[in-house]
This record gives C-alpha cells, sequence and structure tokens, in this order.
C-alpha cells in the first residue's frame, strides 16, 4: 500500500475500517465512503466521498490529479494512525461495556 497512488474503501458500512487505517498508517492518498466508522477512523487523514459510484469517481480522480492533496494526506495518514493504539481501542470497549452493564443493570432493577 505505501507505493499505491490511491487506496479507495467504497464501503457502505463498516464497523471499525482497519484496511482504510492499515492504508493510511502505510501514507498511501485514501478515499473512503463517508459513512459507517470510516470518517471517524480516518479523521482529516483521508478524503470522504458518498458511497456512489460519482461520489468515489470523483474523490479518486481529485487525489490521483491533485499533487497537493496526495502530498497532504501521504503527511496526515501515518500521524492520525499513531494516534489509533490498541490501548485506546481497549479503553473504548470496556468503558462501553460498562456503560451497557450499568444500563441492563437499571433495566432490571425494581422500582
Amino acid at each position: 500500500m505505501a507505493e499505491a497512488d490511491a487506496f479507495c474503501l467504497p464501503s457502505l458500512y463498516e464497523a471499525f475500517g482497519l484496511t482504510a487505517l492499515e492504508a493510511i498508517a502505510c501514507g498511501a492518498p485514501t478515499v473512503v465512503s463517508s459513512t459507517g466508522a470510516l470518517p471517524e477512523v480516518v479523521g482529516d487523514a483521508a478524503l470522504l466521498a458518498e458511497p456512489t459510484s460519482h461520489g468515489l469517481a470523483n474523490a479518486l480522480e481529485r487525489v490521483l490529479t491533485d499533487g497537493e492533496l496526495a502530498a497532504r494526506l501521504r503527511e496526515a495518514g501515518p500521524e492520525r494512525a499513531r494516534r489509533m493504539t490498541w490501548e485506546k481501542t481497549a479503553d473504548g470497549w470496556l468503558t462501553a461495556l460498562r456503560a451497557a452493564g450499568n444500563g441492563d443493570r437499571e433495566r432490571r432493577s425494581p422500582r
């Protein structure tokens, strides 16, 4: 991926987007659908596009023809990826599970 002119993940729903994270970590100028978790994962280190053939084609054309944009994405990607650690992921899951457990306990408690 590091030598790619562009990487594109045209997903309608993505629960996390590990492939997009790998692409930006490698410095590939990346285009992802503006759906699911992808915008949160890539932040401003990738170009977001509507998940249609027209939307994705336009975004890919921009990345492939705008050298400054591609260079900015190549630089921003690895920096963004460094902030997405396994520790942060585990902390997020733990927080969500605790919240779900507390909510479940509240639903079962007598009133």
